[in-house]
């Protein structure tokens, strides 16, 4: 039995795809960009023992993959991201989408719709989407 093709996402540009701890170094870099890797394992410490060197490093590893970006200026590193929260938030959900549903749209919308139930307002608010997105495609 196969999976309808109807629903399925678009295919895109490769997803940015973050590991758990890329992720919490994302949100920090996001919000107080340009950073010292110093400044984002202080930021880190509320939440959870973070070592420096263990954020450094995964930092310097960011760069690599191209997440991240270094300024130096004398012997300080500034670090800045190279990916915006919604890539990285698209590359998540396409992974998801990908694993849990086959790349397919309406199964998901589905399964959130009888397994995780909606208030009245949310209801609403994905009617009101819908009804944007048609709009949109009627103007095309």
């Amino acid at each position: 039995m196969g999976v309808s093709r109807k629903g399925k996402a678009p295919p895109g540009p490769s997803p940015v795809e973050l590991t758990e701890a890329e992720w919490e170094i994302m949100k920090v870099v996001w919000e107080k960009q340009p950073c010292t890797a110093g400044t984002v394992q202080e930021e880190l410490a509320a939440t959870r023992d973070r070592a420096y060197s263990t954020v450094k490093t995964t930092m310097d590893r960011m760069v690599e993959k191209g997440f991240l970006r270094i300024e130096k200026i004398r012997n300080l590193q500034l670090f800045s991201s190279c990916v915006s929260a919604v890539e990285a938030r698209h590359g998540e959900f396409r992974r998801m989408l990908q694993r849990a549903f086959d790349g397919a749209l309406t199964p998901m919308m589905q399964f959130l719709i009888e397994h995780e139930g909606l208030s009245k307002d949310e209801a609403a608010q994905l009617r009101e989407l819908i009804r944007k997105t048609e709009g949109k495609k009627d103007q095309t």
